[in-house]
């Protein structure tokens, strides 16, 4: 039996009735103090803008498995489903669009306004290779940035080892004991329309990819 194909722009995550996981990387001299405090330290700049992503396996392409130099500590981060949602109704388009926007000034301007940014890239397999169809990226900055790191956060986790560890199944082609590790992202419940403005769905395609 064929396993169904997700729609081409769907939040999917790891949630609860009031929770939901998204993943960063950093150094270890952050994401380690991180972890173990369930709280972003001080050095954490909450003037700059973060990135958090609901998808495991996008998270792995992005850090490499947690082997790139600056992302060896990857954390997974529960929110709280308020701040999540306050964020998706605050956010716009990370790129302009053409044919989706009214012109390029005002996509700008909205950018300029907003404290949170949204990006749709290809998901990933757990051999890391792009899948048709794509997986939530949610910049913050400014106000939501500082929301984010202390007020929405409820708990942080090094799960680092599972990372390497679902790497080293895949490396040695152990691909469904792989899988069988992989976090169950279920589709994200948004009220309708939220995502109405964050979907460029359109015979203009796709949005840019970033890298």
């Amino acid at each position: 039996m064929s396993v169904p194909v997700p729609p081409k722009y769907q939040i999917r995550a790891v949630h609860t009735d009031t929770t939901v996981t998204v993943y960063q990387a950093y150094t270890p001299s952050i994401g380690l103090p991180a972890a173990r405090d369930g709280r972003f330290p001080a050095a954490w700049k909450r003037d700059r803008m973060t990135w958090i992503k609901p998808s495991f396996l996008w998270m792995a392409y992005r850090c490499g498995w947690g082997l790139k130099e600056g992302q060896e500590t990857v954390l997974a981060v529960e929110i709280a489903r308020e701040g999540f949602d306050w964020a998706l109704r605050h956010a716009c388009l990370s790129h302009y669009v053409r044919g989706f926007h009214p012109d390029r000034a005002a996509w700008r301007q909205e950018l300029k306004s907003s404290p949170a940014r949204v990006q749709w890239d290809p998901e990933r397999d757990p051999h890391l290779r792009p899948l048709p169809y794509r997986s939530l990226q949610l910049g913050l900055a400014g106000e939501a940035s500082r929301r984010y790191a202390d007020e929405w956060t409820v708990g942080i986790r090094d799960v680092t080892p599972l990372f390497h560890e679902v790497h080293g199944l895949v490396r040695t082609g152990r691909t469904a004991e792989a899988t069988a590790l992989l976090p169950e992202e279920r589709p994200y419940p948004v009220a309708n329309g939220l995502l109405g403005k964050l979907v460029p769905a359109g015979p203009w395609g796709p949005i840019p990819v970033s890298r």
